[in-house]
């Protein structure tokens, strides 16, 4: 069983390698996560960028720039265009943001001829993200923290199917399904609590395949099994949860902000929805988290 993201490393070597393709890769944590995934083993990469600044960056890290394949765009909004255009080339399989902003990025990703959209009607993008929190006993994978801001229930249908997919990428055959609301009871004043109860019949009726769903849950009982028993909340997913479906993006970005602030987890992100999986870390986080948001898109590409 994968509990630690360092498990998720080595699940991604097994796999085989990938192609990689970097956008605005000018900055020492983007080449060191893309440098230290080659040297695992797990992908093979693309840079594009200014290649002056790459080099110089390079050589600044004693990192062997011809580890990489080089693209030459100096220009933030264009190098996210052209690795766009790579992708759609068939010259890889995975994206990932270098230094170029999220809204640049987003918009190479969604652009309506030339983006990574697979072109269907209902075609959506989400965020995973997946925690090793030290006081929980096993990863946990959360969604939608960073893109959608109040998913209806038709996106949080969606939500789940990538998060059952996300799971079983990570070797996790039947994931346990939270659905979070402020409170576990059943309350039709509440759409988070109503809208649960709903997508949780769903799964009771055999609606939604692959996972067991259980909802409404408060965030307490659904990671820990002293208030379910408390609470008298029984259930396989009660205490248990491999997965956190939130119900708006203020309740999962907090959720996300606090554990890595105050409970030092570690990290692993990427968007999905997208043709390929599209890495999508902050400009400031660490080189771990980058790597291991590799390893996970690594997973989940085709």
């Amino acid at each position: 069983m994968i509990t630690k993201l360092d498990d998720v490393l080595a699940l991604a070597k097994s796999r085989g390698k990938k192609r990689l393709v970097a956008a605005y890769a000018n900055d020492s944590h983007t080449i060191g996560a893309v440098s230290a995934a080659i040297d695992a083993g797990i992908v093979e990469a693309t840079l594009v960028g200014d290649i002056d600044t790459i080099k110089k960056v390079c050589a600044e890290e004693g990192i062997d720039v011809n580890k990489f394949e080089l693209v030459q765009e100096a220009d933030e909004t264009k190098a996210g265009v052209k690795a766009v255009e790579l992708i759609n080339e068939g010259k890889g399989n995975l994206l990932m943001k270098g230094l170029l902003s999220t809204d640049k990025y987003m918009r190479a990703i969604l652009a309506k001829d030339k983006g990574l959209m697979p072109g269907k009607k209902n075609d959506m993008l989400t965020h995973m993200a997946v925690f090793e929190v030290p006081a929980y006993h096993k990863l946990l994978i959360a969604s939608d923290v960073a893109i959608i801001p109040a998913p209806d229930m038709k996106q949080k249908q969606a939500i789940l199917s990538y998060l059952i997919s996300t799971a079983k990428s990570l070797e996790i055959a039947n994931p346990k399904v939270a659905l979070i609301a402020a409170t576990e009871q059943v309350s039709v004043g509440m759409p988070a609590c109503s809208e649960a109860a709903i997508i949780s019949m769903m799964n009771n009726r055999g609606q939604i395949k692959g996972a067991i769903v259980d909802g409404p849950l408060a965030l307490d009982v659904a990671i820990d099994k002293e208030s379910a028993e408390i609470k008298k909340l029984k259930g396989e997913v009660a205490g248990d949860a491999d997965c956190l479906l939130f119900p708006n993006i203020e309740s999962g970005n907090v959720f996300y902000k606090a554990c890595t602030k105050f409970a030092g987890a570690e990290l692993a992100c990427m968007v999905v929805g997208a043709k390929v999986p599209c890495i999508l870390s902050s400009r400031g986080d660490s080189m771990k988290t980058k790597l291991y948001s590799i390893a996970l898109a690594a997973l989940s590409a085709k």
